[in-house]
């Protein structure tokens, strides 16, 4: 799985009840055709991440066809999400 593009934006807590910030992270993916994930509309993971130090990761992360904005039904593999929360933990905004 190779990411080739992201957009990121820090999730707004309006009520200020979350712990730590929140981001959303759509990363564009090119996935192998033989692969379970690959779709002939391309494939990006939408990812909410949680900034808060020790207890930073993944939240939440839903596989989405490019093209058809569909929702696949697939689970990420431990090594994809270990992978996806590295690369997100790297492309963290600079403070406000």
């Amino acid at each position: 799985m190779d990411i080739t593009a992201y957009t990121v934006e820090q999730a707004k807590d309006p009520f200020g009840i979350l712990s730590g910030r929140r981001y959303e992270f759509k990363l564009e993916v090119e996935v192998d055709e033989e692969d379970e994930l690959y779709s002939e509309h391309g494939v990006y993971a939408r990812v909410v991440y949680k900034d808060e130090g020790e207890s930073s990761g993944i939240v939440t992360c839903d596989w989405m066809e490019k093209t058809t904005g569909r929702f696949l039904a697939l689970e990420a593999e431990p090594e994809e999400l270990a992978e996806l929360a590295a690369f997100c933990a790297a492309h963290l905004p600079e403070d406000d």
